[in-house]
């Protein structure tokens, strides 16, 4: 059977594109982003609920994609191996957002806009949890002050200060679409210097 034999006509168009991202073509990226970021949007909305968060996390998963798609191997769709991965990052995303929450003693609101708690498996955390999850944090703001100003400010006030992207495009007097550039561009750079840290958090 040849390669991608078994695939839809859909999924043979799609290989067609992988393999020219593969080989360097930056057009194919752009149309594999175009093709698929609204169905991986609204499927990661479904998941989390917010649409700023959603977005970040298009994003992060097309970032991710993008970084391993030498590892993909046509037995299935690319929709399929792209949403795997989305879905993935989205579920680390929440967990990671729960102890955070939980450490913090804050209360996260429903749907219907009710106080709830939320807990992790095992209730709350132990001080040895607690102590790590805090030289994590101390670790990620050293890191952030290793940015350039404009990027650093934008992180603060995006992950740190948790303001929407509209709240920080007023707060900066900058157009909505320049805070979405920008934001981009500082968490590659974000993720560059975690990457170069990541042997101490």
């Amino acid at each position: 059977m040849e390669i991608g034999e078994n695939l839809s006509e859909k999924g043979k168009k799609d290989l067609d594109i992988v393999n020219r991202a593969k080989q360097g073509d930056q057009s194919a990226y752009a149309e594999l982003l175009s093709k698929y970021r609204e169905p991986v949007y609204f499927m990661l909305l479904k998941m989390i609920k917010n649409t700023d968060d959603a977005e970040d996390l298009t994003i992060e998963a097309f970032g991710k994609a993008f970084n391993r798609i030498n590892q993909y191997v046509p037995n299935y769709a690319f929709s399929t191996w792209l949403f795997k991965i989305a879905s993935n990052n989205c579920i680390d995303y929440i967990r990671k957002k729960r102890v955070v929450i939980t450490s913090m003693d804050h209360a996260y609101t429903n749907e219907n806009g009710e106080s709830v708690g939320m807990e992790i498996d095992g209730g709350h955390l132990d001080p040895e949890e607690v102590y790590i999850q805090q030289q994590k944090i101390k670790t990620m703001r050293e890191v952030v002050e290793r940015l350039k100003p404009r990027y650093k400010e934008l992180i603060i006030k995006r992950y740190f200060e948790e303001l929407t992207y509209d709240e920080i495009a007023d707060d900066l007097d900058l157009p909505l679409g320049t805070v979405k550039a920008q934001l981009f561009r500082a968490r590659e750079f974000l993720a560059n210097l975690m990457s170069n840290t990541k042997d101490t958090i």
